[in-house]
């Protein structure tokens, strides 16, 4: 089966020994991302909708880069600082980018590690082909 992976270079995956990304046959998994701007900054400090934005346009990306689309997630995953306050700003982004997709979604409060960071967001995909087949 093949696998292909997407690393950033980041400190993080580096140290951790992780990649951003990976495809193995049908599946896609993507790590938890955040809204980190290519400067090593926070985007959109303390604003989860924006963040969550910019964030699924990072995640739309890597899947692209796998041969995959936002209509192949199966499964999102989102970590927010404070859900009494962020969860509406996340559902909404959430609701605009998989409108017709309909994953199943998890929601939980988290601690994250810059302040101003709302959300991490992770997915996972099973790319089909157009008869609902797992394209390997």
């Amino acid at each position: 089966m093949s696998k292909t992976e997407i690393s950033t270079g980041t400190a993080f995956e580096t140290l951790g020994n992780y990649c951003r990304a990976k495809r193995v046959g049908p599946f896609v998994f993507v790590a938890g991302t955040t809204a980190i701007d290519e400067h090593g900054a926070v985007y959109a400090s303390g604003n989860t909708y924006n963040q969550s934005i910019y964030v699924f346009k990072r995640i739309r990306s890597m899947l692209q880069e796998m041969g995959a689309g936002v209509e192949h997630v199966v499964r999102t995953r989102a970590y927010l600082t404070d859900i009494a306050r962020g969860a509406e700003e996340y559902l909404r982004a959430h609701g605009e980018v998989f409108r017709d997709v309909r994953p199943v979604a998890t929601g939980v409060e988290a601690k994250l590690i810059m302040p101003g960071m709302m959300v991490e967001i992770e997915v996972d995909a099973l790319v089909c082909d157009s008869q609902g087949n797992p394209a390997y």
